[in-house]
């Protein structure tokens, strides 16, 4: 079947699912240039049930690319603007009392979304951080006692900027290790600045996608069958160590004041299982660990000053230590 038909999201087989997720990056490209690694750690973190964090300058086509992806998934997207007076109740919901029943109701968040853009979460105190990533954490929402389920997928994509930290909270090292990746969305080559802005001059409308001819390829049905078939990826106990040996070097590490968690260590082996599905494998190899490494663990480690005002960045030192550690014959 084609994967690009509008009923691709209601297959449910894995082989079609596989063709369907690969089938976004082409889709995404009608809106978004040149941000392919994004897109591929986003569909990984669908098929982990994990977050990203975003991280890049502003108006780089963050918000784009979430807008984009979730409707070649057909999936509900919300944004919120994180502002330094957002209260968790603005994220999560609230009882609103209802003057014709007497009595309170309550009125969903924008939480309450597959896709969730969280815009510069920096800028929010950390008790309205916190909010979303016990949401995050929990998958649920508790207002008054009540539990209330989020919908199924349900991904946060957090963005923050990394050149301004006036007037921003940034996030404590326990809470960046929710987040299952940290994606980085670098400014364009100057090839493919050329090519944004002559999309623009030719019409192109950021806000108007079905305009610029993005479709569903894919759906909830084929990501369940996804998920199902990573779950089933093979992972040898020789994988498995490569892991905990990369992990246990970075608590060794000079460079480092703080090495990654076992839960760090999980989170890589499950990018890597998603990964080595992807590229049509039913099993995992040293190279698909490597491929997940950097945006698995960067945001994990932290640098010790010493070692940061030197220039050495948490990327430099996770490459050095997959130099250095044995890779699995």
């Amino acid at each position: 079947m084609d994967p690009t038909t509008d009923n691709a999201g209601q297959t449910g087989d894995p082989g079609t699912a596989r063709d369907a997720l690969e089938a976004l990056r082409a889709e995404i490209a009608k809106a978004v240039v040149g941000q392919d690694p994004a897109v591929t750690g986003l569909v990984v973190a669908l098929l982990c049930r994990g977050h990203v964090l975003l991280e890049g300058v502003p108006g780089v086509a963050k918000t784009l690319l979430v807008r984009a992806l979730a409707s070649a998934l057909e999936l509900d997207t919300k944004r919120v603007q994180f502002t330094p007076d957002l209260m968790p109740s603005d994220v999560t919901g609230s009882l609103v009392y209802d003057t014709r029943s007497a009595e309170f109701s309550f009125q969903p968040g924008p939480v309450f979304t597959n896709l969730l853009l969280a815009d510069e979460i920096n800028r929010t105190p950390p008790k309205t951080q916190s909010s979303l990533l016990e949401a995050m954490e929990e998958r649920q929402v508790t207002v008054d006692g009540t539990p209330r389920p989020l919908p199924d997928p349900f991904l946060v994509a957090a963005t923050q900027n990394p050149v301004e930290y006036e007037g921003t909270y940034p996030l404590p090292e326990a809470q960046l290790d929710r987040f299952l990746l940290k994606l980085t969305i670098p400014l364009p080559s100057r090839q493919d600045e050329i090519d944004v802005l002559t999309r623009h001059a030719e019409g192109f409308n950021p806000r108007d996608l079905h305009a610029a001819g993005v479709r569903p390829v894919a759906g909830p049905a084929d990501l369940e069958a996804a998920r199902a078939a990573v779950a089933k990826t093979t992972i040898s106990p020789e994988i498995t160590a490569y892991v905990v040996d990369i992990c246990r070097a970075s608590r060794e590490s000079p460079s480092l004041t703080l090495g990654v968690s076992p839960r760090g260590a999980t989170a890589l082996l499950a990018t890597a299982r998603a990964w080595a599905w992807l590229t049509g494998r039913d099993y995992v190899i040293p190279d698909d660990v490597k491929a997940l490494a950097l945006p698995t663990l960067r945001h994990r480690v932290q640098l010790r000053p010493e070692a940061e005002m030197e220039g050495v960045t948490a990327d430099s030192v996770i490459n050095a230590i997959l130099a250095h550690v044995p890779v699995p014959r």
